[in-house]
C-alpha cells in the first residue's frame, strides 16, 4: 500500500505534508530494470511506487519545491520514457508551474498543440491544454477544446462536469445543466453530481424572471436533486446546504406566496426545517471532532452564515 495520502485539490495542508516527505521517498531504492540475478537485489516494482511519484510531483509544484518536482519528473521519465502520454502531460504541468510569465505559458500551449498534432488521442495532454486555456482566461477556447474532448470521450463524467462549470462561468445555464445531466447518466449514484446539478438549476432559477413558469420548474427540480443527493449520502453538507437554500428561495418566490405553488407548501417547509436541523448537527459534530485535514473551513463559515440569515 502506498504510504502517501491521496492529494486533494482543496487541501493545501495535505499538499504541504506530502511535499515534506520528498526526502523519504527519494531515499528509497527504485527498480532500474537490471537483468537477472541483479534484479533480485532491488525492491519489487509496483504501481504504487509510481503513483507516489506522480502525487509527490503535484504536491511539490503546489508548494513551490520545484527542485523536488524536477527529480520526480526525471525518475518518472526514466521509467516510462519521454514519449509516454502521461509523462508528456506531467512535463507540461511542470513547465506551467515554473513559467515566469504569460509568454512562457503560451509556449507551453504551443507545445501541447504540437504534441496533439502528432498524437491527437493523447488524452492527458488534451486535458492539460484545456486546463491551461482556462488559466489563461480563455473560456471560449477551453469550451471548444472540451466539447471536442467529450465528443470523442463521452463517458468521461469528470469532463462533463468541467464543461458544465465552463458554461456556467459564461452564463450559459441551460448548456451547463445539460452537461451535468450527461454526467449523471454515467454516474447515477454520485451524490456530489446530483448536488451540483441542483446548484446549477438553483442559479438558473435565480437568473430567470421571478415567478415565471421556467423558474418554478427549476426550483422544483433543484429541490429534487438536493433530496436525492442527501438520500445517497446522509451527511453530505453541500446537499443539505443546497436543500436549505432551494427551499428557502422557493418559499419566498411569487408562486409560493400567491398560492400557485406546484409543490405542497407544508412539504417544502418540512424539508427546510429538516435541512436546518441537519446542518446544525453536522456543524456541531465537525466543530468538536474535526482535524485540519478533514474539514473545509470555508464550508463551515458558509453554513453558519446561511443559518444566521435564516433566524
Amino acid at each position: 500500500m502506498s504510504s502517501l495520502e491521496v492529494l486533494n485539490a482543496s487541501d493545501p495542508p495535505g499538499a504541504l505534508r506530502l511535499s515534506q516527505r520528498a526526502p523519504e521517498v527519494f531515499r528509497r531504492a527504485i527498480p532500474t530494470g537490471k537483468p537477472f540475478p541483479f534484479s533480485l537485489l532491488e525492491a519489487a516494482e509496483s504501481p504504487d511506487t509510481w503513483t507516489e511519484y506522480e502525487q509527490l510531483l503535484v504536491a511539490c509544484l503546489r508548494t513551490g519545491d520545484d527542485k523536488a518536482a524536477s527529480l520526480c519528473l526525471e525518475r518518472l521519465t526514466q521509467r516510462f520514457g519521454a514519449t509516454d502520454d502521461r509523462i508528456r502531460a506531467m512535463k507540461g504541468l511542470y513547465q506551467e508551474a515554473t513559467a515566469k510569465n504569460q509568454e512562457d505559458l503560451e509556449k507551453v500551449l504551443d507545445e501541447y498543440d504540437r504534441i496533439l498534432s502528432e498524437t491527437p488521442m493523447n488524452l492527458p495532454v488534451q486535458k492539460r491544454k484545456i486546463a491551461l486555456l482556462r488559466s489563461l482566461s480563455r473560456p471560449q477556447d477551453a469550451t471548444i477544446a472540451l466539447v471536442e474532448y467529450v465528443e470523442s470521450n463521452p463517458t468521461d463524467a469528470e469532463a462533463w462536469c468541467e464543461l458544465a462549470d465552463l458554461y456556467q462561468s459564461q452564463g450559459l445555464f441551460s448548456q451547463a445543466i445539460f452537461c451535468a445531466e450527461e454526467a449523471l447518466l454515467i454516474t447515477p449514484n454520485a451524490w456530489n453530481v446530483h448536488a451540483r446539478l441542483g446548484e446549477l438549476q438553483l442559479i438558473a432559477a435565480a437568473s430567470s424572471q421571478e415567478g415565471n413558469e421556467t423558474a418554478q420548474k427549476l426550483y422544483n427540480a433543484a429541490i429534487g436533486r438536493f433530496c436525492r443527493s442527501i438520500e445517497l449520502c446522509d451527511d453530505y453538507l453541500r446537499g443539505y446546504y443546497g436543500l436549505k437554500t432551494a427551499t428557502s428561495r422557493y418559499l419566498q418566490s411569487g408562486s409560493a406566496k400567491s398560492g400557485q405553488s406546484t409543490l405542497a407548501i407544508e412539504t417544502v417547509k418540512d424539508l427546510n426545517s429538516r435541512a436546518t436541523q441537519k446542518l446544525k448537527t453536522i456543524i456541531e459534530h465537525r466543530s468538536k471532532n474535526r482535524r485540519p485535514s478533514d474539514v473545509d473551513e470555508a464550508e463551515l463559515i458558509a453554513v453558519r452564515e446561511l443559518l444566521d440569515r435564516s433566524k
